[in-house]
């Protein structure tokens, strides 16, 4: 059986860890560095690294910033934020991380996606989904949230595995730091759409709203940034917790 993921994630602004309610009003929460090994000592399965910044200001991300996370953990890791094209996957890959994770220029160039799976594998590319409910539809936005697109998160979905996604990181911008519980339907929505995993984003607050996501909404990750940060909980509680659930999980 395969065993469901916690990821913790890292957003980063200048060089710092950030957390915000709806992408917006974000408080520090530390070091990425110092940060990242707590996680890892908690048993987290992956960590994700994202610069939220970068796409919307046009620059490189941090590799430095990048390179001594990398150096200090031994779990995966993702990295994604102002990744334009294969060079830029390249430089983060060499940089230690395991996989990158590619939003705004997959949608400004969706053969990125095919192009970089076909010379990294697909098991290196992660195409982040970031949605907003719009209707009946779920809307989807580039540029760290800022730039409301014409995809709608499900067709996006389906074409980014086509071109050759290896994973999608979905984050529901309605539910993003309000830890109100994941966006459910969303998941659902896109999770039985597509055959690659979907790590679920945006809402933790409790911890039955993993186990939700993760059986309801069809997730095969969990991920989570403020709630892990400010010590609301921690990965080792919420595993044990799906363990007791009967939710395969790795402790």
């Amino acid at each position: 059986m395969l065993t469901k993921r916690i990821i913790p994630c890292l957003d980063v602004l200048d060089g710092r860890v950030v957390k915000g309610v709806k992408f917006l009003n974000l408080l520090d929460a530390g070091d990425p560095v110092a940060v990242a090994k707590i996680y890892e000592a908690e048993c987290a399965d992956e960590l994700v690294f994202l610069d939220i910044t970068a796409s919307f200001q046009k620059r490189k991300i941090l590799l430095e910033v990048v390179r001594k996370t990398a150096q200090a953990i031994f779990m995966p890791f993702t990295v994604g934020g102002g990744i334009r094209n294969i060079d830029d996957i390249r430089d983060i890959l060499n940089a230690g991380a395991d996989k990158v994770s590619i939003n705004t220029a997959a949608i400004e160039n969706p053969q990125l996606i095919q192009s970089a799976s076909k010379r990294f594998g697909a098991q290196c590319i992660v195409v982040a989904i970031d949605a907003r409910r719009e209707g009946k539809l779920f809307r989807v936005f580039s540029h760290g949230g800022r730039k409301r697109c014409k995809l709608d998160a499900i067709s996006w979905a389906k074409k980014a595995q086509k071109l050759g996604a290896g994973e999608i990181l979905l984050t529901s911008m309605d539910a993003d730091g309000t830890q109100e519980g994941f966006d459910i339907q969303l998941t659902k929505a896109v999770s039985s759409n597509v055959n690659i995993p979907v790590i679920a984003s945006g809402g933790a607050g409790k911890l039955k709203d993993f186990a939700e996501v993760l059986t309801k909404g069809g997730a095969d990750a969990a991920l989570a940034a403020s709630l892990f940060h400010f010590r609301t909980l921690s990965i080792s509680q919420v595993k044990k917790y799906l363990k007791s659930k009967r939710i395969a999980v790795r402790v």
